[in-house]
């Protein structure tokens, strides 16, 4: 427990904040969009166990632009 009374979250937080939004927000448009570029449970997965960049791929190559 010393670890994280020592860790400077005012670095973290930021990112931990980010990747939040980033996850919910992929999650929320994958729910919504109709057709991907692959299988939605595949984008799911790559979603969420992903961290950061998982949300990035699929906004760059998961969705299909009509």
């Amino acid at each position: 427990m010393e670890f994280l009374e020592t860790m400077n979250w005012s670095l973290i937080a930021p990112i931990l904040v980010i990747q939040g939004i980033l996850l919910i927000v992929a999650l929320v448009d994958l729910v919504k969009i109709e057709k991907t570029n692959g299988p939605k449970w595949i984008w799911a997965i790559v979603i969420l166990l992903i961290n950061i960049i998982g949300p990035i791929l699929y906004f760059v190559f998961g969705r299909r632009n009509h």
